[in-house]
C-alpha cells in the first residue's frame, strides 16, 4: 500500500525544499521536520502496549508505542537527516544503516555498507527522501527481509510515479508514506523533484 500526504503543511515543507537559495543547514532541518511529520502519519493505525510508569505521586498504567520493537533505517546518506528527526521522537529505538550508491548512467544501485541488527519481530521504519525508478528502494527492503523484517514501514519525501509503481509490484506488502508525488522521471531523475538531497543537505555539490 502507498499513502500521499495531503496536509497543507506538508506541501508547505515540501515547497521550502524546492527552493534552491535554501542553506544545507534549513535544508537538513527541514528533511528532519518532514520526516517527524511523516511517521506521525504511519504510526496512526498501531496499536499501544500497557506498561507502569513512576509518576510524580505513584506509579500509573499508561499507554504507549513499543519503541523498543522499533529500528530505523536510513539509506545514507540524505536519510540522515529524516533519522535525526524520527528518532527524537523515538528516543529507545534502535538505529540500523545501509549505504547504497546509484550508477549515473545504468541507475542500478550498489550496497556498500550495511550495520543491521536482526529485524525478526522488529517494526522496521526505512527512510529515503528520493524514491525515483524505485531500484534503490527495492534492493533494499530485499535485504530488510533478508534480516527477517516481515513489518516495514518507508518514509520518502518525494517520489516518481514509476517508481512507486516498482516498489508496489515487488514489495506489495510495504507501506509506503510519501509527502509529494512529482509528475515523473526524467533521465532516471524525478521531475520537478529537489535536486541531489545528499548534495543539498552536506553542501558537497559540484
Amino acid at each position: 500500500m502507498n499513502d500521499l500526504s495531503t496536509h497543507p503543511l506538508m506541501t508547505h515543507l515540501v515547497s521550502r525544499l524546492r527552493d534552491i537559495r535554501l542553506t544545507p543547514l534549513a535544508f537538513r532541518d527541514t528533511l528532519g521536520e518532514i520526516g517527524r511529520l511523516l511517521v506521525y502519519e504511519a504510526l496512526s493505525q498501531r496499536t499501544l502496549i500497557r506498561r507502569d510508569i513512576p509518576t510524580w505521586k505513584e506509579s500509573m498504567p499508561v499507554e504507549t508505542l513499543d519503541e523498543s520493537q522499533m529500528v530505523i533505517v536510513p539509506i545514507l546518506r540524505a536519510a540522515l537527516p529524516m533519522v535525526e528527526g524520527v528518532m527524537r521522537l523515538f528516543p529507545q529505538a534502535t538505529g540500523g544503516f545501509m549505504a547504497m550508491k546509484r550508477d549515473e548512467e545504468s541507475f542500478q544501485s550498489r550496497l556498500y555498507y550495511d550495520r543491521l541488527p536482526d529485524l525478526s519481530g522488529k517494526q522496521v521504519i526505512l527512510c529515503d527522501p528520493m524514491l525515483a525508478t524505485g531500484g534503490s528502494l527495492c534492493d533494499a527492503l530485499d535485504l530488510l527481509k533478508q534480516k527477517g523484517a516481515t513489518d516495514i514501514t518507508s518514509l520518502h519525501i518525494i517520489a516518481a510515479p514509476e517508481g512507486v509503481k516498482a516498489a508496489m509490484q515487488r514489495h506489495p506488502d510495504v507501506k509506503l508514506f510519501i509527502a509529494k508525488i512529482d509528475q515523473k522521471l526524467e533521465n532516471g531523475y524525478i521531475m520537478p523533484g529537489i535536486g541531489d538531497a545528499g548534495d543539498r543537505a552536506y553542501n558537497t555539490l559540484q
